[in-house]
């Protein structure tokens, strides 16, 4: 197959897949600072279900998918030998601080975006500027000189069931039995197996997530690359495999727009999944008459969006991926690093939620 063919077929699907992601995620009210907000504030399990419904879908898709196409997920960013404690850890916190000042992480303030929040497209712009700040700027120095030194080697690749030794068909096993684990846990209640928009729309977006791996890992993947003869990912940022994530693909679309004219930059499966998103958001908000301006309540909700925006921005890289980037894309493979993010995510999400009582008296 051509190059420009498996390149146009990568940005191509980013964009349908992401597209029908933003969707389902606006009609369904997918949000994991909502998920943790209504859990702590109310005690309601409905969204946490919807996003672990989503997660196991993906664990489950990406399992079928790695058995059946033997995709080579162990060359993603999440198979790491070298384990960041501590960037998981540190990043995580912030993202999750950051995402409840903002009124929802990286994947709802695109969704809010496009269903006419202004407050989230500010929030974008100031999250996309401190993402690459993180990359390649100022803040990249505190992230490779402080944070990436606190990190160990493991003997394998981070995956759970290669940690385990297992053979390809024990680790497809071990994948199925994870995955049925979280959907029994999520069926148990009868009021949610009643909302079926809910467990279909998480049904959605999860194979989303599994079928970003198959484009970058199996269409997107040439054995000799004409330019190169090596093996190559066409279409990704990394170089590698790669499904969802929307924190760093923020500043390389910011990149692209400020040196359009290098020619050394191109679309990429990650930049063309946050258009997707925002498009497919955009559009299930006309479609549905639900799209409504909105802008700041005061100085203190503009303030909260900025250091939001900032910490999400900053979080998000130091801890290899986000909310979907980790707790769908990382989870999906069974990334140990993947299990701390979203452990630190929630804890600081928890912890903002409580500076907000605090703050409101």
């Amino acid at each position: 197959m051509e190059l420009s063919t498996v390149y146009l077929g990568v940005v191509g699907g980013a964009f349908a897949l992401a597209f029908i992601f933003g969707a389902l995620a606006q009609a369904s009210n997918f949000c994991t600072m909502g998920a943790v907000a209504d859990i702590s504030t109310f005690g309601d399990w409905t969204r946490a279900r919807l996003v672990l419904t989503a997660v196991a879908t993906a664990i489950l898709g990406t399992a079928v998918l790695i058995y059946v196409f033997k995709l080579d997920v162990s060359k993603s960013i999440y198979a790491s030998k070298k384990l960041f404690w501590l960037s998981h850890l540190v990043g995580g916190a912030l993202f999750g601080f950051g995402m409840t000042l903002a009124s929802g992480c990286g994947s709802k303030t695109i969704l809010r975006a496009g269903g006419g929040s202004l407050k989230a497209v500010v929030t974008l712009v100031v999250m996309a500027i401190a993402s690459y700040m993180t990359l390649r700027g100022l803040f990249a120095l505190f992230r490779v000189n402080i944070l990436e030194k606190a990190a160990f080697e493991l003997p394998s690749a981070q995956l759970l069931p290669t940690l385990f030794g297992f053979s390809p068909s024990s680790a497809f096993i071990f994948a199925i039995i994870f995955a049925i684990a979280i959907f029994c846990f999520i069926l148990f209640t009868p009021d949610f197996r009643a909302q079926r928009s809910l467990i279909a729309a998480g049904v959605g977006i999860g194979l989303t997530v599994a079928a970003g791996w198959w484009l970058t890992a199996n269409f997107g993947f040439l054995a000799e690359h004409p330019e190169t003869l090596e093996p190559a990912f066409v279409g990704t940022n990394s170089g590698r495999p790669e499904s969802f994530s929307f924190i760093a693909p923020v500043a390389y679309g910011l990149e692209l727009l400020m040196f359009w004219s290098d020619k050394s930059l191109r679309m990429t499966f990650g930049i063309a999944s946050v258009l997707g998103m925002l498009v497919g958001s955009f559009a299930y908000a006309k479609a549905t008459k639900s799209f409504r301006w909105e802008s700041f309540a005061n100085t203190e909700d503009l303030a909260n969006h900025l250091v939001g925006g900032v910490l999400m921005g900053f979080g998000g890289v130091v801890a290899l991926g986000c909310t979907i980037g980790q707790g769908a894309s990382g989870l999906s493979v069974l990334s140990l690093g993947a299990f701390i993010t979203v452990f630190a995510i929630v804890i600081g999400s928890r912890a903002a939620l409580r500076y907000q009582e605090w703050r409101m008296g």
